[in-house]
């Protein structure tokens, strides 16, 4: 069964983000320039370039682990690139200078892929086996599942880079991938919700935040429970450690 791969935006349209681009105001008055724009275009696309070679490399992992394993470990995906407005305000908030370069110096995130695991040790042997590919470089790793959040959060984020073949040779391009089992992502998907939900009475927020968090040590608990029939049943492979940076 080949993954369900949900894109959270259409294929990048290079006349409708030029046209969003003119459209913005800087401040005092200031716009971008045409060479801005036209740099912001075509960063962008070597964005969407990484975000699918790094899903194409995902989707022939799930194949193998099907063949050898009998077992699909990636339930679906999720794509998303940020928004141009999304990727100016963080820049705002970071202090930093409204530019193409500003933005690959400092911004690992404007590409993203979700990975829905079935299980625990699928997310780590999906995060390894793709981080041992030789043209991948591996920039930073978090893992929360191992060391969840204070609110309960679980999920591994790893930051790679990507080749992205153009005209000009080679771009190293990161793509921010997070790896969570389902049931993390049901429990984040809700407190996700619950954060931005400002109209509900102080007390009622923080009722509802204790009640995320014992779910989120109960699902856990659950997860382990069924992991280890998983392992009983199958003998799929046991990875249990997130992957390490490159060198």
């Amino acid at each position: 069964m080949v993954p369900v791969i949900l894109d959270r935006h259409n294929r990048l349209s290079s006349s409708d983000l030029q046209s969003r681009l003119k459209n913005i105001d800087l401040g005092n008055g200031r716009v971008f320039s045409a060479d801005q724009i036209t740099e912001f275009v075509d960063q962008m696309q070597v964005y969407e370039g990484a975000m699918y070679e790094i899903s194409t490399k995902l989707e022939i992992l799930d194949d193998e682990f099907q063949v050898r394993f009998s077992h699909d470990p990636i339930h679906h995906m999720e794509r998303r690139l940020k928004s141009i407005n999304s990727i100016i305000g963080k820049l705002e908030r970071k202090g930093l200078a409204i530019s193409v370069e500003s933005v690959k110096d400092n911004l690992f995130d404007v590409a993203g892929i979700r990975v829905i695991c079935n299980y625990r040790d699928d997310v780590y042997s999906v995060s390894n086996y793709l981080s041992s590919q030789s043209d991948i470089q591996v920039l930073r790793v978090k893992d929360y599942i191992k060391n969840p959040k204070q609110n309960g959060y679980r999920s591994l984020h790893v930051i790679y880079a990507v080749p992205v073949f153009l005209s000009s040779g080679a771009h190293y391009t990161p793509v921010e991938v997070q790896f969570r089992t389902i049931a993390m992502d049901y429990w984040a998907s809700l407190e996700h919700a619950l954060r931005y939900k400002t109209d509900l009475p102080d007390a009622r927020l923080s009722e509802h935040s204790q009640t995320l968090l014992d779910c989120a040590r109960s699902l856990q608990n659950i997860e382990v429970q069924m992991q280890n029939i998983h392992r009983d049943i199958n003998g799929a492979p046991q990875v249990g450690e997130a992957p390490k940076t490159s060198d």
